[in-house]
């Protein structure tokens, strides 16, 4: 056998398998769906078509149409350039601003980020909070 043809047999594996494990995905999700909710919220049940529609459907519309997970894709990069430009930002405002900032963000967001060790804010103000004690 010469290597186009073992690269043929093996790309046609893998194309039978993402068939065969994509077929019982959509088996699962059919079978789940008829066992479940025909009782508990009063729909009909599909049939495999269905429920490969409802499987692509769910796709587009909880993971988008392009790139993958783990920070792959256009999404990672486009939340590390989000991150990227907002630290810019950060570094570039006066210690007013920053003020300012945390005091608008706390009044649309609430004080969500207090953690059990407290603050990211307090941690760091820490050090500067012992000069000044020490300069009293």
């Amino acid at each position: 056998m010469n290597r186009r043809s073992r690269i043929g047999i093996k790309v046609g594996k893998i194309i039978a398998c993402v068939v065969v494990f994509g077929g019982l995905f959509t088996y699962a999700v059919m079978w789940l769906w008829n066992a479940i909710l025909p009782d508990v919220i009063h729909v009909s049940p599909i049939n495999f078509w269905q429920a490969l529609g409802i499987l692509v459907l769910s796709k587009i519309l909880f993971s988008g149409m392009g790139g993958g997970g783990g920070g792959g894709g256009w999404k990672g990069r486009g939340r590390n350039r989000w991150k990227e430009k907002m630290m810019d930002k950060w570094e570039n405002m006066s210690e007013e601003e920053r003020e300012r900032f945390k005091g608008r963000f706390r009044d649309r967001c609430g004080n969500w980020g207090r953690g059990p060790f407290g603050r990211f804010d307090e941690q760091r103000k820490a050090p500067e909070e012992k000069g000044e004690a020490g300069a009293e």
